[in-house]
């Protein structure tokens, strides 16, 4: 295992060496948010040849201790939270202390820095060249925000994502069977998706193929229509897709359970999520709910008799287990290095930016390269 491990790590370091090359780096500076796991060292050394790193912040729910103290040696790493840019003053004041006069490129994981981009961009000492945003809910932030002050490239809908996307709804099925058979259970017959967007149509794909019978609701019509092509159960109404499902897998982003949602999911029914609690659920409305951890990472929750259980507490369950993808999440980790590489050496104009499909497709050639044969092959 650790001779695979190894040469895996190498073959990432191999790869991003032959990416930093292809698109190249410049002397801003760059404020890195990312999921701290296992494999992400070498993306941070990535990160570091394009832009060098004054100041990482790992994900507070997806930070390995080990990762931390040894990239803690080279980086300056920071604790992450959303009041830390929610706030104009503050935000600026920490941008000020890691990258006073330079320029700068922030590297975002879920919008964090959306809510007070436009003051650090007018009151900033240096000049903020670009932020890249990975996710699907923090580019709505960033969209929702207004009229973006700076360039603002995002990878959530990239054609590079979809093989992560895919692989991501397979580990959170993996993950939630893990919690729920840690209980002494297994997978209920009949489960319901919500959300049917890329990582959506991925967990109803691979439940399905585990001899599930599966609901989907989403809110918009038109992957409804796709859902039921499919080959899937749908519904139009949320009381409707919860009804009778012992797991409910929500891969929205977007508070898909809300107030009195809660009490419609069925009694002794799991519920897990994909993305953290604060953009999934409406975690204020289960205040009124009895509270008791029953289990590693899962929590019951009771009241008027009726009792559901919440995997990993609410929070990505598929974190719990390194969110574990593979070598996919490179292409698209490559993506966020291309275009850095474009807010530090091109003099874009404010608004929303995309890498170029040539570059796309050059990216999907490198990562072909190092990655279509074993990992282990003693030949690399």
């Amino acid at each position: 295992m650790q001779i695979f491990e190894t040469a895996r790590l190498n073959t990432l370091d191999r790869y991003f060496a032959a990416v930093t090359d292809t698109f190249g780096g410049g002397a801003a500076r760059s404020l890195l948010i990312t999921h701290l796991l296992p494999d992400r060292a070498a993306f941070v050394r990535a990160v570091n040849r394009v832009a060098p790193v004054t100041a990482l912040l790992p994900k507070p729910k997806s930070a390995d201790p080990d990762v931390i103290a040894t990239l803690s040696r080279d980086y300056p790493v920071g604790c992450l939270s959303r009041g830390l840019f929610s706030d104009a003053a503050s935000a600026l004041a920490y941008l000020e202390h890691h990258a006073p006069d330079q320029d700068v490129v922030l590297l975002d994981v879920g919008g964090y820095f959306a809510p007070t981009l436009g003051h650090l961009c007018d009151r900033f000492s240096g000049r903020v060249v670009g932020v890249v945003e990975d996710t699907e809910n923090g580019w709505r932030r960033y969209r929702n925000a207004g009229k973006p002050p700076c360039p603002i490239f995002s990878v959530a809908r990239s054609a590079l994502k979809r093989p992560e996307d895919h692989l991501v709804g397979y580990s959170l099925v993996f993950s939630a069977e893990a919690l729920i058979r840690g209980l002494g259970d297994i997978v209920p017959g009949r489960a319901t998706v919500l959300g049917y967007g890329k990582i959506g149509a991925s967990i109803a794909r691979c439940l399905h193929g585990r001899g599930v019978q599966v609901t989907v609701y989403d809110t918009d019509p038109v992957r409804t229509t796709e859902a039921l092509a499919h080959g899937h159960t749908v519904a139009t109404a949320l009381s409707d897709a919860l009804r009778g499902a012992g797991l409910v897998l929500s891969a929205t982003g977007n508070k898909a359970l809300r107030g009195d949602d809660f009490a419609l999911l069925a009694d002794g029914a799991y519920l897990g999520c994909v993305t953290s609690s604060e953009d999934e659920l409406d975690v204020g409305a289960l205040r009124s709910w009895e509270r008791v951890r029953v289990g590693d990472h899962v929590v019951r929750y009771s009241r008027h008799g009726k009792s559901w259980y919440a995997l990993a507490g609410g929070e990505a369950v598929n974190f719990l287990h390194g969110a574990v993808v593979g070598p996919a999440i490179a292409l698209v980790q490559a993506e966020i290095l291309a275009a850095a590489a474009r807010c530090v050496t091109a003099d874009l104009p404010p608004g929303y930016h995309g890498v170029a499909p040539l570059d796309r497709r050059r990216i999907a050639a490198l990562w072909l390269t190092h990655f279509r044969e074993p990992l282990g092959d003693p030949r690399r």
